[in-house]
């Protein structure tokens, strides 16, 4: 860690000069390295703050200005003067509650913060795969943030994966557009994460973390090499136009109002030399704020029979199927006899205006009770508005019924009083040992690190898009374990048992189907992270798919260890996980065939039985041709395998009887 004066140089001045930055000197240089001492972080003070970055003697962001207006305070930024420095380095183990990744997050960065006249601060973190920042206030009483300047400039006209928003009434379910900054207008919103792709170097996703009483980030262009990001203003005036739809139809002139002496969210950029860097991430959790909770031990994960994307098409047993008491004791029976911890019930097991009023079809004691007696746990829907009108009653009766968790569902908003109405939720559900499961959500930023109870979240393009569109395709599905997923678990809702190739895909909604086949499916328990995971498809046709539960049943939903073995963003995926002494792997593919090759050099020395499971001969022809193989494998053993169009292949390996 070094402060540096004007005279700094020819590599800055150059840095500079090529930013267009000369007419800001003089200023103030403080530099930092991260531990690996690959990435360089240059904090410019001068009449203002700009934040650069070079990672291996590149320069990937040039200075960026960063600030923010409080109103009666000015611009904080502006012609800076530094009145502190501290300085260290950082480095413990972390031991997620809930594992998602791994069982141990090491955390090990350089950290700076450096306080300024007129009560603010600025916290820096560099650590060996990307850097954070992040501004602090020490102001009296309560303060409205009139706005916040986050700008990412960067040296030439880089592609971006662009996950474009149309308005900030969102349930950030989108698709990523490729297009280089210059495209991008400063009309042109998306959402976060975002992936800066640069030809020849690293790629650098862009997200932010630990986002408390706060509005959520968006990107936008900048009419040239940059983007920055804009704020959902405070809410003034709103419209209910449905009974889960609040829209706000008059909006502050600041962004925030909040208390003076705080931080703020931590503006992130991950930086990876190889596609499945990001995949391994664990930049957003360790930025988060720690456990907030005394006891955890009743937060558990597992996997969900899920009722709502298969539109209840139970056939071959002597009721009708539907919302009814019927239907979710058949539900409750599937999952005790597979051993999958929970069942959901979906919208329509209440009014959605009003969770007393339990559809008089269920017996919904009597179910609880039944489902209680199977050891499967219940997580009910609600529309987060309604829950909210009736919060402290209605999960009181939740509690009292012995619910395991809550699915609050469209948000669509994450201004600063959506952003805290998800932690009122987080604490209040915590008070009575309720899981949480956040749909129409916006994308993650730690909370589940203060609320492990908090399992997981929407926010994602996932599979029930395929009751009405075309999109997700494989493509997309080889996109989002680079992106959304680098923020956090995604409740995708995998698991589909009828699986189409492209030209005989039908979006069906009552009927619906998976685009891709049987084994991208699979994989997807591997590839996507989420401690809650969905099993979507119904019951019967998983009965007729005995192969297929053998694996589903026991594949876990959180991890010791995770190794992306090989990785290309848009294009193909192969992931290793391990659970205890078990490894579980998953690779999927866009709608181009390929051959991988799996190294099992990470295996132990002993011998290993591996259950495989691999797209069919004519996989290219019919989604649901699979193949399943049982052999001995070792670490000494390279496997060449073939996916289809939108194919897959999954593996449970085990070791061998001596």
């Amino acid at each position: 860690m070094k402060k540096k004066n004007v005279l700094v140089g020819i590599s800055l001045l150059a840095l500079l000069s090529a930013a267009g930055f000369n007419q800001y000197l003089p200023y103030t240089e403080y530099t930092m390295l991260s531990p690996d001492k690959e990435t360089a972080v240059h904090l410019l003070i001068g009449d203002e703050i700009r934040i650069a970055v070079d990672h291996r003697d590149e320069k990937i962001l040039l200075p960026s200005p960063l600030s923010i207006e409080i109103e009666g305070h000015g611009m904080l930024g502006r012609n800076p003067k530094a009145v502190d420095e501290r300085r260290g380095n950082l480095k413990e183990v972390i031991r997620p509650v809930v594992k998602t990744k791994s069982a141990e997050i090491v955390d090990n960065c350089a950290w700076m913060s450096l306080d300024f006249e007129g009560g603010f601060g600025l916290d820096i973190r560099a650590y060996d795969d990307g850097v954070a920042w992040r501004l602090r206030t020490s102001l009296e009483g309560r303060i409205k943030v009139v706005s916040e300047e986050a700008r990412f400039n960067f040296p030439a006209d880089h592609h971006v994966y662009f996950p474009t928003e149309e308005s900030f009434l969102t349930h950030s379910e989108r698709l990523y557009e490729y297009l280089s900054l210059s495209e991008i207008p400063p009309e042109k919103m998306a959402c976060m994460p975002a992936l800066v792709d640069i030809e020849g170097g690293p790629k650098i996703a862009i997200t932010e973390a630990d986002l408390y009483d706060y509005p959520g980030m968006y990107l936008t262009g900048m009419s040239g090499n940059g983007l920055r990001g804009i704020f959902p203003a405070v809410a003034l005036k709103e419209n209910q136009t449905r009974d889960r739809t609040v829209e706000v139809a008059e909006r502050a002139d600041y962004i925030a109002e909040t208390e003076g002496e705080r931080t703020f969210p931590w503006r992130v950029l991950v930086i990876a030399d190889d596609d499945g860097e990001l995949i391994e991430s664990e930049m957003v959790y360790k930025l988060a704020r720690p456990l907030e909770l005394e006891d955890t031990s009743w937060i558990k994960p597992g996997k969900v029979a899920w009722d709502w994307w298969n539109a209840n098409n139970i056939y071959g047993v002597d009721f009708e199927a539907g919302i009814n008491t019927a239907t979710y004791k058949h539900y409750i029976d599937f999952a005790s006899q597979h051993g999958i911890e929970f069942v959901i019930l979906d919208e329509g097991w209440s009014d959605t205006a009003d969770l007393f009023k339990v559809n008089p079809d269920i017996d919904m004691e009597g179910l609880l009770r039944y489902a209680k007696e199977k050891n499967v746990g219940i997580i009910l829907w609600v529309v987060w508005k309604t829950l909210d009108d009736q919060l402290e009653p209605a999960l009181d009766l939740f509690q009292r019924w012995g619910v395991e968790g809550i699915k609050v569902d469209f948000m669509q908003r994450d201004d600063q009083w959506m952003v805290n109405y998800y932690l009122k939720i987080a604490r209040e559900a915590a008070k009575r040992k309720l899981t949480v499961d956040f749909h129409g959500a916006y994308k993650p930023t730690g909370l589940r690190r203060a609320y492990p109870n908090v399992l997981t979240r929407e926010g994602v393009r996932g599979l029930e898009h395929n009751k009405w569109s075309k999109d997700p395709s494989p493509e997309h599905n080889v996109t989002l374990p680079f992106i959304r997923m680098l923020a956090g678990p995604m409740d995708y809702t995998p698991g589909a048992m009828i699986n189409a190739q492209e030209k005989d895909f039908q979006p069906i909604f009552n009927r619906p189907m998976s685009m891709g086949t049987r084994c991208h499916q699979l994989a997807m328990y591997v590839v996507f992270e989420s401690p809650l995971q969905m099993l979507c498809d119904s019951p019967t046709n998983y009965q007729r798919e005995p192969e297929c539960m053998e694996f589903l049943s026991r594949v876990p939903t959180v991890w010791d260890e995770t190794r992306a073995l090989d990785a290309k963003v848009g294009d193909y995926v192969l992931v290793a996980r391990r659970s205890g002494e078990e490894w579980y792997l998953g690779a999927m593919t866009d709608w181009s065939p390929r051959e991988l090759t799996v190294d099992l050099s990470f295996l132990g020395w002993r011998n290993y039985n591996a259950e495989i499971y691999q797209d069919g001969p004519n996989a290219h022809r019919v989604g649901n041709d699979y193949t399943k193989i049982v052999r001995q494998v070792t670490s000494k053993d390279k496997l060449q395998i073939r996916l289809a169009p939108g194919g897959g292949w999954a593996a449970r390996i085990t070791k061998a009887a001596r």
